[in-house]
């Protein structure tokens, strides 16, 4: 298990300070907005940067006051770093050459390697000819070829175009289920972090604002900025919900919260085809409320059924006023029922 404890380190205008830990064998996403302190995080657990306050421990090894490559972690770079006058196979063995492991070693787990990351017909060739999905698959196999007890990935995905990133998204998961290797894997982006981690920690500012598991933080976000960062949009201010019969207090509408078909009339003000959901915002007692789901049929200017199942209205918590970039409701205020 990895423990981060209090780790701190402080730049003009900005202070990381952070506690959380990694399960055996298990994938923890650091999920934020930029300038949050996720790569920031990386590298002090990497002993990259010094920090200032706090300890890394692995099991019952403090990592704090080794040099980085005592520290048997597996780093891969947003850029991925790769060696580009050796070949595949070259810069994977490259780090167990330096570790002085035997030629058979070597090539034993080698062929390990890319046999995992799906690299054999690759084997002899050199970074420029690779695609950004090999050449990402290329540097995960040499942060692996040590056996590291801890491995490190700064936006993996980052540097791909959508679509290569859809598909090397799962098998990314799947090489890291297979690698029982306690995980950090840092993004801003949600679906990226909800497919790759079991568990997800949300940096705002260089502070932890929540931990869980990607379903947990989805259903039962913290604050209207957490709900607002994950994708909710139906969020209503302490005013709002008083006004909607609820405790003066924010609270978010989750989809399953809302269902068309019955209740009262609400109008379609907004339509967006999505190709496999479409977006539409309604009008309802004075509120807009965001629906995605299957073609309807509705278009802008049509009226519905709309109801709210209040059993499945979420209470967040309130935020301080003073919070720099606070989420704001995505509600109109409601007019007089």
């Amino acid at each position: 298990m990895l423990r981060v404890i209090g780790l701190g380190k402080s730049y003009p205008g900005f202070r990381l300070q952070v506690s959380l830990e990694v399960g055996v064998g298990q994938t923890l996403a650091l999920l934020g907005p930029s300038g949050s302190g996720k790569s920031t995080l990386l590298r002090l657990i990497a002993g990259l940067e010094a920090p200032e306050v706090g300890q890394v421990w692995l099991e019952q090894t403090e990592l704090t006051p080794l040099a980085p490559e005592a520290r048997r972690v597996g780093f891969v770079f947003q850029d991925y770093a790769l060696f580009p006058h050796l070949s595949v196979w070259e810069n994977i063995a490259f780090g167990l050459r330096e570790a002085r492991w035997d030629g058979a070693s070597i090539r034993r787990r080698v062929a390990e390697l890319l046999d995992l990351t799906h690299l054999g017909p690759h084997a002899q060739k050199r970074p420029n000819q690779l695609s950004g999905g090999e050449r990402q698959r290329v540097a995960l196999a040499r942060a692996l070829a040590n056996r590291p007890r801890l491995l490190l990935l700064d936006e993996p995905l980052g540097a791909l175009d959508l679509k290569l990133r859809h598909e090397l998204l799962w098998e990314l998961r799947a090489i890291l289920r297979q690698a029982g290797v306690p995980t950090i894997v840092v993004t801003h982006d949600q679906s990226e972090a909800f497919v790759i981690a079991q568990q997800i920690a949300l940096l705002r500012g260089g502070a932890v604002v929540q931990v869980g598991s990607p379903e947990q933080l989805f259903r039962h976000p913290k604050n209207a900025w957490v709900a607002g960062f994950l994708g909710h949009r139906n969020l209503l201010s302490a005013q709002q919900s008083q006004q909607m019969g609820l405790p003066a207090r924010p609270h978010l509408l989750p989809p399953e919260a809302i269902t068309l078909g019955h209740g009262e009339e609400a109008r379609v003000e907004e339509r967006v085809f999505k190709g496999f959901v479409v977006g539409l915002e309604l009008l309802w007692r004075g509120c807009k409320l965001y629906l995605e789901g299957p073609e309807l049929g509705l278009y802008p200017g049509d009226t519905t059924q709309l109801g709210i199942d209040w059993s499945r209205v979420v209470a967040l918590e309130e935020e301080p006023s003073s919070t720099p970039g606070a989420a704001q409701p995505s509600l109109e205020a409601p007019r007089a029922r």
